[in-house]
């Protein structure tokens, strides 16, 4: 067996691929960026064949830069940005259409329609998930409902759908050559027509939504011992190894946090933000705008499901700032930015570039900076961009704990902005319990190399991957509850100014 285990971390913004030990230790990794194509206000789109192409580069060049060859790979592991889909040609490899994004609000007439019909949780019983432009159900819907040659193509079993999960996997297995047309439990959750209680597709939500089920992949658990194929030795990878661990990122980061008990949480600060709490074998119904969603599950086991929270603009409010302001130059230099006050004075950004998710649902948002006077500056706009993260993540804790009945005691943290510690000071202030940080905070790309390595027997428990975890840091509460209650009141009310943008036409 190999001597360590391999993961595609495919994200929102860049493609990674990281090598770990046994230990969980990162051995090596590269990472490339790719587009974001915006070809209307609230749509987002990537190119699948440049984050393919991104994906063979990254592979090849940690195996470069790390001197590993291919064959010393026991197992490859998969993690994608979750409801990003796409269509394309299983006979020739070539999308029909570039992957909508899962911060396009395009879909939100097909969303306003479904809701109009049967209101907005009509599929929550069997999915978990409220009716949502978030979802990438009724992005499949958009592009068969806009070019009929793709939905005649669909008809006829010539067009495959899948989130990036399923594109990856498949151009990895072969592409055009027999590549294996899968998604794991935790993707096919998102899509708004898995019943989460089967873990199977449902007839009577995609004749809904008019979606054929021909050209689905098939849906297995995360950590698979069957495997779903192994990689080309002409691939990037260079040699065959199984690829038997695939996550939507979120999941994964649970999973790379050993949350594997009922009640542990962990928040992820990537391009948007994710809360999810571990709820056992059980699927928890949520009243306070939460999504139910599966968590994972290890192949002979039962699901394990979560709660969840999801913002969608956390780590891309900082890139907003960067490209679009101007006002600085990398994304680190938002917290020596910030610095330069130690208050907001008064000013509160609140992102909903293409609406608001949990727990409010509202695509009819945008986003907003209020409080401006003449006294701010660019360090006011600079902090209000970073505690919004903060605040958007309390708006999600707050509702955990409703939903829960359990307050939560600490919260484990992973993801690019945990490296902000002004910002990880603010979140223990804002929620009033202690941050923890894990030695290995690429606990995404970890999640699916557990999963993938776990398959194989690399790793021969959830209690071994449990001994791997420790601390990095610890943040603990300073603020006083007034001042933490007072900036939390102005923050509801920014959100407030959020809401009616959007005009149904």
């Amino acid at each position: 067996m190999g001597k360590y285990t391999g993961a595609v971390d495919q994200g929102t913004t860049s493609t990674r691929f990281i090598i770990f030990d046994h230990s969980g230790n990162i051995v090596g990794q590269d990472q490339k960026e790719h587009r974001q194509i915006f070809m209307k206000p609230g749509w987002v789109e990537h190119d699948p064949m440049e984050v393919w192409n991104n994906t063979c580069d990254v592979i090849r060049g940690t195996l470069a830069k790390t001197g590993i060859s291919g064959s010393e790979l026991a197992a490859l592991g998969i993690t994608n940005q979750r409801e990003t889909v796409m269509v394309w040609d299983p006979n020739t490899g070539k999308p029909f259409h570039n992957a909508i994004v899962w911060q396009c609000s395009r879909t939100d007439s097909i969303c306003r329609n479904l809701i109009k019909e049967g209101g907005q949780d009509r599929f929550r019983k069997k999915t978990g998930l409220p009716v949502a432009t978030y979802f990438s159900g009724p992005k499949i819907k958009w592009i068969l409902d806009h070019f009929p040659h793709i939905r005649d193509a669909a008809m006829d079993g010539k067009a495959l759908f899948g989130t990036m999960d399923t594109w990856i996997i498949w151009n990895l297995t072969g592409g055009p050559d027999r590549g294996v047309h899968v998604t794991d439990v935790t993707n096919a959750g998102r899509t708004m027509f898995m019943d989460i209680n089967t873990l199977s597709w449902d007839d009577e939500i995609l004749e809904i939504l008019d979606i054929p089920r021909a050209g689905l992949p098939r849906i297995t658990p995360s950590s698979d011992s069957d495997t779903w194929g192994e990689t080309r030795k002409d691939g990037p990878v260079g040699a065959s190894v199984p690829v038997c661990g695939n996550l939507g990122d979120q999941q994964s980061a649970l999973f790379g946090q050993t949350c594997f008990s009922p009640g542990e949480a962990k928040n992820t600060y990537g391009t948007g933000c994710f809360l999810l709490l571990n709820t056992g074998n059980q699927a928890v119904d949520s009243t306070h705008g939460l999504i139910t969603t599966v968590g994972y599950q290890v192949k002979g086991e039962k699901p394990v499901y979560a709660l969840e929270g999801s913002i969608s603009y956390a780590g891309a409010l900082v890139q907003w700032v960067r490209d679009n302001l101007g006002l600085i130059k990398t994304a680190p230099e938002i917290e020596e930015l910030a610095r330069g006050t130690d208050n907001n004075g008064d000013v509160y950004c609140v992102p909903a570039f293409s609406g608001l998710f949990a727990p409010y649902w509202r695509s009819d948002a945008r986003g907003v900076i209020v409080g401006l006077t003449g006294y701010a500056n660019r360090h006011h706009i600079a902090r209000a961009v970073l505690e919004a993260t903060a605040y958007q993540t309390r708006d999600m804790v707050d509702a955990m704990n409703l939903d829960s009945g359990v307050a939560l005691t600490k919260l484990n943290v992973d993801g690019g902005m945990v490296h902000n510690n002004l910002l990880m000071q603010f979140q223990s202030d804002i929620l009033n319990v202690p941050v923890i940080r894990p030695r290995v905070s690429e606990t995404t790309a970890l999640g699916a190399a557990y999963a993938a390595g776990l398959a194989v027997g690399f790793w021969k428990g959830l209690d071994d991957l449990k001994a791997n975890w420790s601390v990095h840091s610890t943040w603990y509460p300073h603020m006083d509850e007034a001042v933490r209650e007072k900036g939390y009141a102005g923050w509801k009310k920014a959100v407030e100014r959020t809401l009616n943008w959007v005009e149904e036409h």
